[in-house]
């Protein structure tokens, strides 16, 4: 995460209402729970409302999707339409950025990910997600890899087509312009 991961009081007002209005306009996504105590939580958690912010900058659209009822998390998900536009064309880690010898990319999504610090979606998260709308009918995002997968060369994404959503497998180091990730982060 960047050391100067806090907004000033314009940059955190502006995004509050962004965030409420996006809360207000999708009440599906968060039936049962209230705009206010979600407010008072992330007000009380400026890096949360840092890492909200590079979400948004990068068109990631973050919303409330669920509460974790053990530990009062508001759990925020990346709900654009398609894979945020600012985090697109990136290879999977490190690893895998360090391999390619030619037309490298600019990033990979784990570093980009601990960076903004959000964690990656899992395929579970992903199906969540995928209950409140159809989401990358035309791109795809990344997704958190299991390590034996990642230990043979392989990282997976996923996107919604036909219907139904699809998990494939590509190599780590591959990276498309319509690929990118989602990113979750918890209050």
């Amino acid at each position: 995460m960047a050391t100067n991961s806090k907004l000033n009081a314009e940059e955190t007002a502006h995004l509050l209402q962004k965030l409420k209005s996006r809360f207000e306009e999708h009440t599906s996504r968060h039936q049962k729970i209230k705009w206010e105590k979600v407010e008072k939580k992330l007000s009380a958690n400026p890096k949360k409302l840092w890492s909200l912010k590079q979400m948004e900058d990068t068109g990631g659209e973050p919303d409330v999707v669920s509460l974790n009822e053990q530990s009062s998390e508001y759990v925020f998900m990346d709900c654009s339409k398609e894979s945020p536009e600012g985090r697109r064309s990136l290879c999977y880690d490190r690893e895998a950025l360090n391999s390619r010898k030619a037309n490298k990319p600019k990033h990979n999504v784990v570093d980009l990910a601990s960076e903004m610090g959000i964690e990656l979606l899992t395929e579970e998260d992903y199906h969540h997600l995928q209950q409140f709308g159809e989401f990358d009918t035309k791109t795809s995002s990344w997704l958190k890899t299991p390590q034996g997968i990642r230990d043979l060369g392989g990282a997976i994404f996923g996107d919604f087509r036909f219907g139904r959503v699809f998990i494939y497998h590509n190599g780590a180091q591959s990276y498309y312009a319509a690929r990118g990730f989602r990113g979750m982060l918890k209050v």
